[in-house]
């Protein structure tokens, strides 16, 4: 397979993107975020989403089918100046394990090149995204926030130094 990365540009690839985003968001959390809530994450609203957040938005397609995204940024919420952050990578469960992820992370940390620290948030109990940040370099850095998706969940913060220091516990 032949995969290309590049930022989200047509309409095509926007609606890719949201069809993405919802079909990873059913494979990835189904049994770790409330059913009620999961039933509100509709193909429509994610599509709604990626027309109104186009920007910082890379794209992964196999031939016109766009198969992941990476969203990326300067660190939300002010706690981690100076750091950049992956805010989503999302890869539908059939690409998954075949490098799609590790070329969206590289793109995006390229794209994040002038901080020499990134964050990402995962999900607790969303062991096959630790893992792959774990081999990629991030490090848990103590950091939790709870958010309502229908009921409470811990979002985790994981810390990637690129300059080679460690970064967690």
């Amino acid at each position: 397979m032949e995969c290309i990365i590049k930022p989200m540009e047509t309409e095509a690839e926007i609606e890719g993107k949201g069809r993405v985003h919802w079909e990873s968001w059913h494979e990835t959390y189904e049994g770790l975020v409330d059913a009620g809530y999961m039933e509100g994450v509709t193909l429509e609203k994610c599509v709604q989403t990626a027309h109104q957040w186009r920007e910082n938005i890379l794209v992964a397609k196999d031939g016109d089918r766009v198969i992941g995204f990476a969203a990326y940024g300067a660190c939300r919420g002010g706690a981690l100046p100076g750091h950049g952050e992956v805010f989503a990578l999302y890869v539908l469960r059939e690409y998954q394990g075949r490098g799609v992820g590790y070329g969206l992370m590289n793109a995006a940390a390229e794209r994040l090149a002038a901080y020499p620290k990134m964050a990402v948030w995962v999900l607790e109990g969303n062991e096959r995204a630790i893992r792959f940040y774990q081999r990629y370099g991030f490090c848990f850095d103590g950091a939790e926030a709870e958010l309502v998706l229908g009921t409470p969940v811990t979002e985790l913060r994981m810390i990637c130094d690129r300059r080679g220091e460690r970064t967690g516990a």
